[in-house]
């Protein structure tokens, strides 16, 4: 792997990239898609293969895929998400004259993007990562995962194609495989300009002290996993207890656990403990083992379950059964939340299906709870109405722990839309500011930028009076075309 001339394939074509038309970008974003769409009777079989996940899942994933692909083509054809905005000069202005500024969003130059293990489609080769990176004007280079190199290499050849049939420099993506010390490599070559990643915490938290450690700091953007916790209160439970565990059961143990909004955690008052635990207990009794992406993630939850079995705090809901080289077993454990506050262990996640009930006394509890909780991609609370309009401080707290926020329903399914926020505060990832998933992915690979008193010719389109690209911008404080 020559990765100088990689990187200098991927800068020539960067220079080249950055200005094509948003059109002519959409265009390419919907080869993309219709080229996944046309090898799915290859495609579904191979990615459920080597990840051991069923074809229906794939077929939903390539389905999320595609929409995902098209969302994004939509935005850099219609254009405003490059915040055109125009201040024009006033020569007249006093003490000083007012000078011609124009801002608007542009391209780094090429990213680095590493592939997920638990979603081979919509995190990967041509997921949420590497089609925001493109659609932003950024060449891409792929680190595939090593959990599903051929479905990985098929995505990467629909990519090229693309590219070729646009008449794009194939510079644009390119697709390498390797272990650590390449992607250690990737990260540290001085063309590289950013990085995402989505994965486990000890290695995103390796990717970004590398990235920072460069002569030039790149930003590193690393989804981490996330507890995703759920706040249950007395009235709302009462209401309809076997419905609740339904829905927290089916969430727990969907795709064998193996989600990043997987709800790990799982707050219930005391009044409700027996009840809850027993229609949990009846819940996990119907769920079968599956298996798990691959042998060291199943290794991985059950050497975590180990070392949870031999905590005194923990009573044990289920149990799982002994460890299996690759079927991932449910399991669920409960512990007051005085002994949960004693020990930051009891915050980590466990990836696969274990959950940990947490059994509060009081909304004192809760509020200890809320000023210690770590950083998550999601909140869930479960309350009625009524028995949060005198908790708003708590509300605050929490609000300040997560990138995303639920009232009903619960964390797992993530829309892939314009408002949407996947991201949250560490450690669940590396800048909260950013998110994996919906239109603002894109604003992670670009930058700001300021012409003052520049020529019209000289300037790009979005920011020309005569706007020939028909785009939504602020003109002298005014939205507008």
């Amino acid at each position: 792997m020559n990765l100088d001339h990689i990187f200098r394939s991927a800068q020539e074509a960067f220079l080249f990239y950055k200005n094509v038309t948003g059109k002519e970008k959409g265009a390419f974003l919907r080869k993309i898609a219709d080229g996944l769409e046309s090898v799915k009777a290859d495609l579904i079989p191979l990615a459920a293969r080597e990840s051991n996940l069923p074809e229906g899942r794939i077929t939903g994933e390539l389905g999320r895929t595609v929409g995902q692909i098209r969302l994004f083509a939509n935005l850099v054809e219609e254009g405003s998400w490059v915040e055109a905005t125009i201040d024009h000069a006033d020569p007249n202005r006093s003490p000083i004259p007012k000078p011609d500024i124009r801002r608007f969003l542009t391209p780094l130059g090429p990213v680095v993007v590493f592939g997920a293990s638990n979603f081979p489609l919509a995190f990967s080769t041509a997921g949420g990562d590497t089609i925001s990176a493109l659609a932003g004007g950024c060449p891409v280079v792929y680190k595939a995962h090593p959990a599903h190199p051929e479905t990985s290499l098929l995505v990467g050849k629909v990519i090229q194609r693309a590219i070729q049939d646009s008449a794009f420099p194939e510079g644009i993506f390119t697709h390498v495989v390797g272990g650590i010390a390449e992607g250690q490599a990737l990260v540290q070559h001085p063309f590289a300009k950013a990085v995402a990643f989505t994965g486990s915490h000890r290695g995103g938290m390796a990717l970004f002290e590398l990235a920072s450690r460069r002569p030039e700091p790149i930003p590193v953007y690393a989804e981490m996993g996330s507890v995703n916790p759920i706040f249950t209160f007395e009235k709302k439970l009462e209401k309809d207890i076997t419905g609740y565990a339904k829905s927290f059961i089916a969430s727990l143990t969907l795709g064998v656990g193996q989600f990043c909004t997987n709800p790990g955690l799982i707050f219930v008052p005391r009044s409700q403990e027996a009840a809850f635990s027993a229609a949990i207990k009846a819940e996990l009794e119907e769920i079968a083992a599956a298996p798990m992406l691959h042998e060291g993630i199943a290794s991985a939850y059950y050497d975590a379950l180990q070392y949870l079995q031999s905590r005194h705090e923990l009573e044990w809901v289920k149990v799982a059964a002994a460890k299996d080289l690759i079927k991932g077993h449910p399991a669920l454990a409960k512990i007051k939340a005085t002994d949960w506050l004693s020990d930051n262990k009891f915050q980590e996640e466990v990836f696969g299906s274990f959950a940990l009930m947490v059994v509060y006394e009081s909304e004192s509890d809760l509020m200890e709870v809320a000023q210690k909780l770590h950083g998550q991609l999601t909140i869930t609370i479960w309350a009625e109405l009524s028995e949060l309009t005198d908790k708003l401080y708590l509300i605050n707290l929490l609000e300040e722990k997560c990138g995303r926020m639920l009232y009903k329903g619960v964390p797992t399914g993530v829309e892939v839309g314009y408002a949407m926020q996947h991201g949250g505060p560490y450690p669940s990832t590396t800048d909260s500011r950013s998110t994996s998933v919906g239109v603002h992915a894109i604003k992670r690979f670009v930058r700001p930028i300021a012409f003052q008193d520049m020529p019209e010719i000289l300037l790009p389109d979005a920011l020309r009076d005569d706007n020939p690209l028909q785009i939504w911008r602020m003109v002298d404080g005014k939205w507008g075309k």
